[in-house]
């Protein structure tokens, strides 16, 4: 048995070495991909932050005129009453769709599903497009409380208010691109001097109604803006009418504060809510041009676009500040609600001039 033993032990260290080359290969193969794995997702990653930085950026401000001159030369159309503020409607509807990284709001891939800034501005812009969608198919497009609807902006009217947050079955973008050649089609009809049926009714009351919208988005901005702070108010619900009366009763002393997780989504929300009507007042000061010099009242809307442009400064922090009111660092949502709050003034009197004999 000593004899064999050499033997033995030969045979072992044979079997050990023919057993690592086996299985060294296939453990050399697991490294290699665990490496292209790990190096996969860090690739991932870096991919998602870029993108993610490339789309937090708010789109540019533009010129409502220029831009509708250059439409309507490409359409070979005429720049008819209301041209420039069914136009700036419609860019206002394609940049919250065509925009760097498209619409946001409804994102449920990543980098989209983390970012909240843009999706915040986007509803803000979103709310002003509602809105003068309404005004155009309940009061401007229309002679008189007992006219006949017009077709094109009873689509494009409820398409814009669908839920800005479905993301399939159907998809916002869809319902949103539908609202829009609506509204297109009723920009042709507008310009078209052979059809009659599409009108655009420059009055003061059409301006006065929709301005009427305008003031209580500003207000309702301002008093979220300037609740970022925080601070002890008198309730005014009922100021002014001894006889009226609410269904809950409330305090006459009221807390208000808008949540700290909230603070930079009504901010981006309020920046997006001016853009879109700093370009909507610029064309609104084009095609009710003779009914605003009648009333004296030009200065008023240059006045609120002004504030306006105000809003649109770009932001140099990192993040929005959320200071004392005179504390040492700055308080963005306290700026923001000094422009807005200033538009809104400027929007009560311009009402008040339009409805001046």
């Amino acid at each position: 048995m000593k004899l064999l033993e050499p033997m033995f032990d030969g045979y072992d260290r044979l079997t050990s070495l023919f057993s690592r080359r086996q299985h060294t290969p296939s453990a050399s193969k697991q490294h290699w991909l665990l490496r292209l794995v790990s190096a996969l997702i860090v690739i991932l990653i870096v991919l998602q932050m870029v993108f993610g930085f490339l789309w937090n950026s708010e789109p540019d401000v533009y010129d409502p005129v220029s831009y509708a001159n250059d439409l309507s030369k490409q359409n070979n159309e005429h720049l008819v009453t209301g041209y420039i503020t069914t136009a700036t409607a419609i860019r206002i509807g394609e940049t919250l769709l065509d925009k760097s990284g498209g619409y946001l709001s409804n994102d449920v891939m990543p980098p989209g599903v983390f970012m909240d800034n843009i999706p915040n501005w986007e509803f803000g812009a979103l709310v002003q497009l509602r809105d003068i969608a309404r005004a155009l198919r309940n009061d401007i497009s229309r002679s008189q409380s007992q006219s006949v609807e017009d077709p094109d902006l009873i689509i494009a009217e409820p398409q814009l208010n669908f839920d800005s947050f479905s993301w399939m079955l159907p998809a916002t973008e869809s319902e949103y691109r539908t609202g829009i050649k609506a509204l297109t089609r009723y920009l042709h009809r507008l310009a078209d001097d052979n059809q009659q049926d599409a009108q655009f009714y420059a009055r003061a009351d059409n301006l006065r109604d929709w301005l009427g919208s305008v003031e209580k988005r500003l207000g309702s901005l301002s008093q979220r803006l300037s609740a970022s702070v925080g601070q002890e108010r008198i309730n005014t619900d009922l100021a002014g009418d001894a006889a009226a009366v609410q269904s809950t009763p409330t305090q006459n002393m009221v807390e208000v504060k808008t949540p700290w997780f909230d603070i930079d989504d009504v901010f981006y929300e309020s920046r997006g809510s001016a853009w879109a009507l700093l370009h909507l007042l610029k064309a609104v000061e084009i095609d009710f041009q003779d009914i605003l010099s009648k009333k004296n009242a030009l200065i008023s809307v240059r006045q609120i676009i002004r504030e306006l442009e105000a809003t649109q400064a770009t932001v140099w922090s990192p993040m929005i500040l959320n200071d004392g009111g005179f504390g040492f660092f700055a308080n963005h949502s306290l700026v923001m609600a000094n422009y807005i709050s200033r538009a809104n003034a400027a929007v009560i009197d311009l009402k008040a001039l339009l409805s001046q004999g």
